[in-house]
C-alpha cells in the first residue's frame, strides 16, 4: 500500500502572527515560532517579564535522548499503521506529538496513487487521531504556558505592589522628612528675621535718638540764640522806648508851654482888648460927659438915676463883647477847666520829682496799661476784667498810684484814635476805675480837654491880631504837628469827633453798684453851654453830632421836654446858622444834624451802648460817620 501524503493547509495569519511561514514546518519550528510568540509577547507587555524564556525549547525521546528538531513528513502505511497505534498511545502518554500540521481549517488529501480510493477510511481516521493528540499537547502546552505566565504576571504584579508600597512609604516618609526639615528652615528664618529686624529697630532707634538729641541740642542753642537776640533786641528796644518817651515828654513839655504862651498871648491879647475898649469906653464916656452936662436939666427931668444906671450898663456889655469877640465860652466851663488842668499840672510835676528821685523806670508800667486799655472792647466780662487789671496795677507798691493814674489818663484819651476803638466799653472801664479812684476823673477829663477843646465846650476864633499866622492858630485850636507839618482838616475832624464821642459815651454811661461822678447832669450843662457860648461852625457842628449820637438817647430818657425843648433849639437856631452861611462843606454836616432831629434817632439805643456777655460779641465802637465833603481840606474859619 503505498503512502499518503498528508498535507493541512492553515491560514496564513492569525492575529498578526504569521502561522505558516513554511510548507514544511518541522517540529524544530514550531518550538522557535513559539519563542519568537513568547518574545512578541514579553514584547508587548508594559511591564518586563522576569520569567522570559532564554533558551529555545528541547524535545527529548523515550530514552531521554535529545530529539532532532529537523522537519518530517508522516507517512502512512499499511504495515505501519498498526505499529504506529501503539506509538502513538506511547506518545500521548508522554505528552508528546509527532505531527507537524495541525489547526486547520479544511483538509484534502493528495495521493500519487490511483488506487488510494480503496483504504480512504483508515487513513483519514488515523490522521485525525493524530492530529488530535498534537493538539492536545499542543492545548496542554498552551494551557501550562499560560498557567505559567498568570502565576508569573501574579507574582509580578505582588512584588510590583509591594514594591510600590514600600516606595510609597519610603516616599511619604522623604516628604515628611523634607516637610520637617522646611518647617525648621523657615522657624530658623522667622527667627533670624525676627532678630535681624530686631537689630534694624534697635538701630534706628539708636539713630533717631541720635539725630533727636542733635535736634535738641541745635534747638536749645538756637533758642539761646534767640533768647539772647530777643534780650537785646528788648534792651534796644527798651533804650529807644525811652528815648522817644524822654522826646515825647520833652514834646509834650514844649508843647504845654506854648500852648500856655498862646494862653498867655491869648490872655494878654484879650486884656489888650479889654484896655482899648475900657480906653474907647472913657473916651465915649468923657465925650458923653460933655455933652450931656449941658442937658443935665433935661436928663435929670427925664430920667434921673435911671438914664444914669443904663448907660453903665450899656458898658458893660460893650466891654464883655469886645472880650468874647475871639473865645467863645460860659464862663463856668473856663472855670473847671482851669482846676482840672492845675490839677494835671500839679500831678506831672509830682511824677517829675518822683522819677527824677528813683533810679527806677516806669515806662513798663506805661506800657502794660496802654496794652489793657488797647484790648478793651464791648464785652462785658472783658470790661471787667480790664478794669480790675487796671485797679491791681493802681495798688500796685512798686509804682506810684500818681504815675499810674496819669499813664491811665494819657493812654484812655490816646486809645481814641485807634480804629477798633470802642468808646462805650471805654468809658465803662473809665467809670469802673474812677469809682475806687474819684481823683482819676478830673485827670482823664483835663486830658480830654487838652486833646479836644471842644469838650470844654470852648471856641476860639482866628484874628489876625491875636496870631502870628493861621498855623498859629491851628495849634491852638488842636491841629498836630508832625515834621513841621500841620495835619489836614479831615485828619482833625476825625480826631474831634472820636473825642466828643468818647466825651459823649462817658457822661451817659451808668454801672450797677459804681457811682459815675462827671453823669449826665454833666453832659446836659455841657449841651447848654455848647448852644449858649459856641457859634454855628463846621468844627462845633461835628463836635455837637458826635455827641448827640453817644449821649441823646440816654438824655432823652432823663429830662424828656426839656431835652426836646434842647433839640427844638438847635434846629430853629443852630441850623439855621448853619445854612445861612451857604458852605458846600457844611452841607453834610448839616444834613446829618437835620436826619437826627427829624427821623428822631434820639429815641434809638446807639449801637455798642448795651455790652454783650458772650465772648464772641463783635467790636461794637461805631465806625465814624465823617467821611464827606468836609472831610477834604478845606479851611474855613468862623
Amino acid at each position: 500500500m503505498e503512502a499518503v501524503k498528508l498535507e493541512i493547509r492553515c491560514p496564513q495569519m492569525v492575529n498578526g502572527i504569521g502561522l505558516e511561514p513554511d510548507p514544511d514546518w518541522s517540529f524544530k519550528s514550531l518550538l522557535l515560532e513559539l519563542d519568537s510568540l513568547e518574545k512578541k509577547l514579553n514584547l508587548s507587555s508594559s511591564v518586563s517579564l522576569p520569567f522570559a524564556k532564554t533558551k529555545s525549547r528541547e524535545i527529548y525521546g523515550e530514552k531521554g535522548t535529545k530529539r532532532s528538531s529537523n522537519a518530517f513528513v508522516m507517512r502512512v502505511s499499511d504495515e505501519e499503521f498498526e505499529d504506529s497505534e501503539g506509538e502513538n498511545e506511547k506518545v500521548r502518554d508522554r505528552g508528546l506529538v509527532k505531527a507537524a500540521r495541525f489547526n486547520c481549517n479544511e483538509f484534502y488529501f493528495s495521493s500519487s496513487d490511483d488506487d488510494s480510493d480503496d483504504q480512504p477510511c483508515l487513513d483519514v481516521q488515523t490522521l485525525m487521531n493524530e492530529v488530535g493528540l498534537v493538539e492536545s499537547a499542543l492545548y496542554e502546552l498552551t494551557h501550562e504556558h499560560q498557567l505559567g505566565v498568570k502565576e508569573e504576571i501574579r507574582n509580578t504584579i505582588s512584588a510590583l505592589e509591594t514594591d510600590l508600597m514600600n516606595e510609597s512609604e519610603k516616599s511619604s516618609s522623604a516628604h515628611t522628612k523634607v516637610e520637617k526639615y522646611r518647617e525648621a528652615r523657615r522657624e530658623v528664618e522667622r527667627k533670624f528675621d525676627v532678630q535681624y529686624q530686631r537689630r534694624v529697630a534697635e538701630g534706628l532707634d539708636n539713630h533717631l535718638t541720635a539725630v533727636q538729641r542733635d535736634h535738641e541740642l541745635k534747638s536749645q542753642i538756637e533758642e539761646r540764640k534767640i533768647r539772647s537776640d530777643a534780650a537785646h533786641e528788648e534792651a534796644k528796644r527798651r533804650e529807644k522806648a525811652l528815648q522817644e518817651e524822654r522826646l515825647r515828654q520833652e514834646k509834650a513839655k514844649a508843647e504845654a508851654e506854648a500852648k500856655l504862651k498862646a494862653e498867655e498871648a491869648n490872655r494878654a491879647a484879650l486884656e489888650a482888648e479889654r484896655i482899648a475898649a475900657k480906653e474907647a469906653a472913657e473916651k465915649e464916656a468923657a465925650k458923653s460927659s460933655k455933652a450931656n452936662t449941658s442937658e443935665v436939666p433935661q436928663t435929670e427931668a427925664s430920667g434921673g438915676p435911671n438914664a444914669t444906671s443904663s448907660r453903665v450898663e450899656n458898658d458893660k456889655t460893650n466891654k464883655s463883647e469886645l472880650a468874647g469877640n475871639m473865645l467863645r465860652a460860659a464862663e463856668s466851663a473856663l472855670k473847671l477847666e482851669r482846676e482840672r488842668l492845675q490839677k494835671l499840672k500839679e500831678l506831672e510835676e509830682i511824677n517829675q520829682s518822683l522819677r527824677s528821685s528813683s533810679n527806677q523806670n516806669f515806662d513798663s508800667t506805661g506800657r502794660l496799661i496802654g496794652r489793657l486799655i488797647r484790648q478793651i472792647s464791648g464785652n462785658k466780662d472783658k470790661v471787667s476784667t480790664q478794669a480790675s487789671e487796671l485797679v491791681k496795677i493802681f495798688n500796685n507798691p512798686h509804682c506810684p498810684q500818681t504815675i499810674s493814674i496819669a499813664y491811665f489818663a494819657q493812654k484812655v484819651v490816646s486809645n481814641c484814635e485807634s480804629p477798633s476803638h470802642s468808646a462805650f466799653a471805654c468809658a465803662h472801664v473809665i467809670v469802673l476805675v474812677t469809682s475806687q479812684f474819684p481823683q482819676a476823673m478830673d485827670l482823664v477829663l483835663a486830658e480830654i480837654h487838652r486833646a479836644c477843646i471842644y469838650t470844654v465846650p470852648k471856641h476860639i476864633s482866628y484874628t489876625k491880631s491875636a496870631f502870628e499866622s493861621k498855623e498859629a492858630y491851628w495849634k491852638v485850636i488842636g491841629y498836630k504837628e508832625d515834621d513841621g507839618k500841620i495835619e489836614s482838616t479831615t485828619d482833625y475832624l476825625v480826631r474831634l469827633e472820636s473825642y466828643m464821642k468818647l466825651y459823649g459815651a462817658l457822661v451817659q454811661t451808668e454801672v450797677a453798684g459804681c457811682q459815675n461822678v462827671h453823669g449826665l447832669k454833666e453832659g446836659w450843662a455841657w449841651l447848654a453851654r455848647f448852644l449858649n457860648a459856641l457859634p454855628a461852625n463846621m468844627y462845633t457842628a461835628v463836635a455837637l453830632y458826635a455827641f448827640l449820637q453817644m449821649a441823646g438817647f440816654a438824655l432823652f430818657r432823663k429830662y424828656r421836654s426839656q431835652f426836646m425843648k434842647m433839640l427844638n433849639f438847635i434846629s430853629e437856631n443852630f441850623l439855621n446858622a448853619l445854612r445861612s452861611q451857604d458852605d458846600p462843606d457844611l452841607r453834610p454836616i448839616t444834613s446829618k444834624i437835620q436826619c437826627y432831629l427829624e427821623d428822631k434817632l434820639f429815641l434809638q439805643e446807639p449801637e455798642g451802648r448795651t455790652l454783650h456777655s458772650s465772648l464772641l460779641s463783635n467790636n461794637m465802637a461805631p465806625e465814624s460817620d465823617y467821611h464827606g465833603p468836609y472831610h477834604q481840606q478845606s479851611r474855613h474859619f468862623y
